[in-house]
């Protein structure tokens, strides 16, 4: 059986050894950065795009404000409100 240490099979790499740095590639990410700058100007010259809503949309909309509105109205104090006046006394 052969010995596991007779031959290294790489060169011997020191820890401290920072003669070679290594350069870090972000080309890609550059181009997706630019390409994504370059669509965004061209959809704001072109004017912001917003389709029709449907109209079980324009439904569920009506629905949610008239909820939200009355949960404000709830919300408020009866301080405004004006008592019944009795007109027989």
């Amino acid at each position: 059986m052969s010995d596991p240490y007779e031959c290294v099979p790489t060169a011997l790499k020191l820890k401290s050894s920072s003669s070679k740095n290594k350069k870090k590639k972000h080309k890609k990410k550059d181009r997706q950065e630019e390409s994504h700058q370059e669509t965004a100007e061209k959809n704001a010259d072109q004017g912001s795009y917003s389709p029709e809503r449907t109209k079980a949309e324009l439904a569920f909309r009506k629905i949610q404000e008239k909820r939200q509105l009355n949960a404000y109205l709830d919300s408020l104090t009866e301080h405004y409100d004006i008592p019944k006046v009795s007109w027989t006394k």
